[in-house]
């Protein structure tokens, strides 16, 4: 099926955009200040699980795993080796492109769950039966909204199209298990978390031909997943849009060895700017499309430029904003692996590897789409959109 997107104007280029958001650093850091606080009571209070289940569907930045068991995905789609995972509780690579919880983690413990739900291919056919009511992570690493994505770069993905219909395979469990009654009900309970859509961005990068076409049809791809997971049950969508890919590691040596300057790539970062407003049109439409649907849009493009613009505040402080906490060479962009020395301190690094942020920075990124306000994320956060 072909889809056309509505014609939107792109607000400025990147650099404009960084512009725009250094000029209000202040009233940005009121803002993240008041959801910070808001976050630090609703933690005080201890609350029990906010919704029944969360669903996990994705990209490496939410993945917890499933690339451990693919046997065709190259090294740089698994994490399952050091130094990653120094920072997780059991201190021992766990799969997840990170020192220590992703953003999946962090968010289901806001939620009031554990950590993220377990990766779907760790388990057996009894455990998914056991974890299902409770939620599962499909995300594979190196994926995107296109099918062909991320099999050039680390080959073997579970690409978005295998992680919706391996759900569809679960909620026929639910149905077989429960009842259409019990399970339509905690499925419309439930949070479905999606980050997805970088990967493609990545490698459309390499040979951009026509921009505007290229995002329309990444849009449609996310417009049909969405619709897809809602007519299995799906109701509550938490979803991150694209960051300023263009300030990886690895894009800013991109751009040393392409121009010979320093700083981001800033035709990457033009397209990750540019999505927003098309996805964020399409999700507003789908909403009123179908009944009963509610969303929550985390605006990630300006989540990190707020941290870019304000390294240092009263919760937290980068003094590395450019390269890799765990990497050599310029920018660090090298590869993580266990012969690379890490930074000294992980907490001061606003990028864990070439491409992925530290658990500091995922931190902050979930807290933001928990309780941040319309400054980062619409129409609701996350906790507004567990009470609707």
């Amino acid at each position: 099926m072909k889809h056309s997107a509505p014609e939107h104007r792109v607000p400025g280029t990147a650099k404009q955009q960084s512009l725009q958001m250094a000029s209000q650093t202040a009233s940005y850091v009121v803002v993240a200040l008041c959801l910070l606080v808001l976050v630090a009571r609703h933690a005080e209070a201890k609350q029990p699980r906010l919704v029944p289940a969360i669903f996990v569907f994705g990209d490496s930045t939410v993945d917890v795993g499933n690339n451990n068991f693919l046997g065709g995905t190259r090294k740089e789609g698994k994490a399952n080796f050091p130094q990653y995972g120094v920072d997780f509780p059991t201190t021992k690579p766990t799969g997840r492109f990170s020192n220590g919880f992703n953003t999946a983690d962090l968010l289901a413990q806001l939620l009031g769950f554990p950590l993220s739900p377990p990766a779907y291919l760790s388990l057996n056919r009894r455990t998914v039966r056991s974890q299902m009511f409770k939620g599962l992570n499909f995300a594979s690493a190196g994926s995107g909204l296109g099918d062909h994505t991320g099999r050039s770069v680390v080959g073997e993905v579970i690409t978005m199209t295998q992680q919706v219909e391996s759900f569809a395979t679960v909620v026929k469990h639910m149905h077989q298990s429960s009842g259409s009654r019990r399970t339509a009900s905690l499925l419309s309970k439930s949070i479905f978390f999606i980050s997805t859509g970088s990967n493609d961005m990545f490698e459309y990068s390499f040979s951009r031909s026509n921009d505007r076409k290229f995002l329309a049809g990444l849009v449609a791809a996310y417009k049909d997943y969405l619709k897809a997971l809602y007519h299995l049950g799906a109701r509550k969508f938490s979803i991150v849009s694209i960051p300023p890919l263009g300030c990886t590691p690895l894009q800013r040596l991109r751009r040393l060895e392409q121009m010979g300057t320093q700083g981001c790539f800033d035709p990457l970062n033009d397209l990750s700017l540019g999505s927003y407003p098309l996805l964020a049109a399409m999700i507003e439409e789908l909403a009123h499309e179908l009944p009963g649907m509610a969303y929550s849009l985390g605006d990630a493009f300006a989540m990190v430029s707020f941290v870019f613009a304000n390294p240092h505040t009263p919760d937290w402080s980068f003094t590395e904003l450019e390269a890799a906490c765990c990497g050599e060479g310029p920018f660090g962009a090298s590869g993580c692996n266990q012969t690379v020395p890490l930074c000294g301190n992980r907490d001061s690094y606003l990028f864990w590897d070439a491409n992925h942020p530290t658990q500091a920075v995922s931190t902050i990124a979930a807290e933001t789409l928990f309780a941040g306000n319309h400054t980062f994320v619409k129409p609701v956060n996350v906790l507004q959109l567990t009470k609707l």
